[in-house]
């Protein structure tokens, strides 16, 4: 799979005719909906056998063969050159299609207002095959321990349509964001806990949920050990069902990272307790703060450092965000909200206001900025082939158990495309 940066003058005809592939494949594997009207930086991936690496200032055959697991002969002879051949800046080489290594992955699916909309049931049901688990975001814990229920219809169907295994979300949220107080509550008083464990076991038995996720945030720095004592008790009772028991963990770089989405979320003793954990490595950048990356991989590689030395890899869940933001500037703290967008749309938004998309290589991240009709400038971080196979390469470097994605209903097809041509899905 090739993956290809818009330069100017490009057309689908142009690309089609140098890759071998004809203009509709990639319009359809890329979900094109202007064709004839490509942003100059936008991203696409071409559907070829293999790839073509083009040769970067300072690269050499040796660098190249080890970024591509490669020895140095197997490069050359590939590409019918000498190893000792001296590399031009812009030589193509052809890099053969990679062995594939499985991996887990996850996405949360939340239906809104109170119903699971066809749309969204349509985006599940196609981007089941590529999932390990379905997450049903969210049951809601009542400070009594007894549940709310998100729209449950057809989650089974929909997860079982690409051989998914249906997980049940279990939140602290109470309104519009997780509560601190319902929180102390569940992990400190036995009999709520007693009552939320056996509707949690009744619930995923009678309907068939395979793996039931905590995601607890806001949880009081004092409360650390009543929480990990929680998971121990769950688990225990999970177990005895059947069933797996994950949880999601805010993005630490240290064990004694302050703050309140911290404190509370111990890596060394999930990892010891849960079957697998997703590291919610995104929300640098967030509707409520400055512009920046949603997920700068340096940010994301320094939390997953840390982990590593916590949870052993292979029950280490890398998050990923499905989305991006546009700010309008000047950013005013606790008065500035950004707006939430999908790739798609910024691609939309791009060829809209006729601006070029630019790319961070250390936050392997693309972004543009513009002016709307009131003058006022607007940035746009979001995610891109570029930014989504940097994240597979750090799942492989790494050797983490895979990827969970907030959240599907937002459109992203070359994501899909590279995930199957990086991994095999474990289905379980």
């Amino acid at each position: 799979m090739q993956i290809y940066v818009i330069q100017p003058g490009d057309s689908i005809f142009t690309i089609s005719n140098a890759f071998g592939v004809t203009p509709n494949e990639i319009i359809s594997i890329n979900e094109l909906d202007a064709p004839n009207n490509l942003v100059v930086g936008q991203t696409i991936v071409i559907p070829i056998v293999g790839q073509y690496y083009f040769v970067q200032p300072g690269d050499s055959l040796f660098t190249i063969a080890n970024r591509f697991q490669l020895s140095v002969q197997q490069l050359a002879e590939i590409n019918q050159i000498s190893i000792y051949t001296p590399l031009q800046v812009g030589f193509r080489l052809y890099i053969p299609e990679l062995p594939k290594r499985e991996i887990s992955s996850l996405a949360y699916v939340e239906p809104l207002g109170g119903t699971f909309s066809e749309t969204l049931k349509n985006e599940a049901r196609q981007r089941s095959p590529y999932l390990t688990y379905l997450a049903l975001f969210s049951f809601r814990v009542n400070r009594d321990g007894t549940l709310d229920r998100p729209p449950t219809n057809s989650i089974q169907e929909i997860a079982a349509t690409g051989n998914a295994s249906p997980t049940l979300v279990v939140t602290n949220l109470e309104g519009d964001s997780f509560s601190t107080d319902l929180a102390r509550i569940i992990v400190t008083d036995t009999a709520v806990q007693d009552t939320l464990l056996d509707e949690i076991v009744n619930t995923a038995t009678e309907e068939g949920y395979r793996d039931v996720h905590f995601d607890f945030e806001f949880l009081p720095r004092d409360a650390r050990e009543n929480y990990n004592n929680f998971l121990r008790k769950a688990k225990a009772r999970l177990s005895e069902a059947g069933l797996l028991m994950s949880t999601a963990l805010a993005p630490k770089t240290s064990a004694d990272q302050q703050g309140i989405l911290y404190e509370a979320h111990d890596y060394r003793a999930h990892g010891e307790i849960a079957d697998f954990v997703v590291l919610m490595t995104y929300e640098w950048g967030y509707s409520a703060g400055p512009a920046m990356p949603v997920s700068p991989l340096n940010e994301v590689e320094r939390v997953i450092d840390y982990a590593l030395t916590e949870i052993p890899a292979e029950k280490i869940m890398l998050g990923q965000n499905l989305y991006g933001y546009d700010w309008t500037l000047p950013f005013v703290a606790g008065e500035s909200f950004a707006r939430s967008l999908s790739p798609q749309q910024a691609i939309a938004l791009a060829r809209e206001v006729n601006a070029a998309i630019s790319y961070d290589y250390t936050a392997q991240a693309p972004h543009f900025s513009y002016y709307d009709e009131n003058g006022r400038q607007h940035v746009v971080w979001f995610e891109d082939a570029r930014s989504i196979q940097a994240k597979f390469d750090l799942i492989k470097r790494k050797n983490l158990r895979g990827i969970s994605y907030w959240k599907l209903g937002l459109s992203f097809p070359q994501n899909w495309v590279l995930l199957d041509n990086n991994f095999i899905i474990t289905k379980l």
